[in-house]
């Protein structure tokens, strides 16, 4: 216990003493043991991030971190061309399922940058969701076939990102009343900039 608390102060101590520019990520991770270890290194499992070096909050409210959007671009450039989407989109669906975190896993097992679902994964040839290339453009691909299916309409295309086409069609082509889904959905556009 008296090392927990050490650990606790230490990282805290740095955490407000260290110049802004110097900052990183900060994880913390619980042991099956309960013991608590903190890190600056995210793994592939479940963890909560303590501190961000780059959040910033959106007028609604969300925590977007742009760590990473810039790593990614390139693919990101390369699967809204294959796909013929606008890559607007695919960074406005990336920042709200993952924060541009490869490693992120959802409490419902969805993985990666654009936080596949493992059948959705199989189903665009994604054999791993955790790297980048793959899984973006396994996304793009799933986000390319919604907009087909929904006559290039944006929000019911992210809706149905979210909650799954057969949702959209069960209420009459429209976004479902799924607090989540709408919130996801006001998500999405609050980021996306056509």
């Amino acid at each position: 216990m008296l090392i927990q608390s050490l650990s606790i102060a230490i990282v805290i101590s740095l955490w407000v003493c260290l110049p802004r520019d110097v900052y990183a990520d900060v994880y913390k991770f619980v042991g099956q043991d309960g013991m608590v270890f903190y890190s600056q290194n995210h793994k592939p499992y479940r963890s909560s991030i303590v501190r961000s070096a780059s959040t910033t909050i959106d007028k609604l409210g969300y925590s977007h971190t742009s760590k990473f959007s810039e790593a990614y671009d390139d693919l990101i450039q390369r699967a809204a061309s294959r796909h013929g989407l606008d890559p607007a989109l695919l960074r406005a669906v990336i920042q709200a399922e993952s924060s541009y975190d490869p490693f992120a896993v959802s409490y419902k097992g969805a993985i990666g940058l654009m936080q596949l679902m493992p059948n959705t994964a199989m189903r665009f040839g994604v054999w791993d969701p955790y790297d980048p290339e793959q899984n973006i453009l396994g996304g793009a691909r799933y986000l390319r076939e919604l907009l087909g299916l929904f006559n290039s309409d944006v929000q019911l295309a992210v809706a149905a990102y979210n909650a799954g086409e057969n949702n959209v069609i069960k209420y009459g082509m429209k976004i479902p009343p799924f607090q989540e889904t709408q919130n996801y959905v006001n998500k999405v556009m609050s980021i996306y900039r056509p």
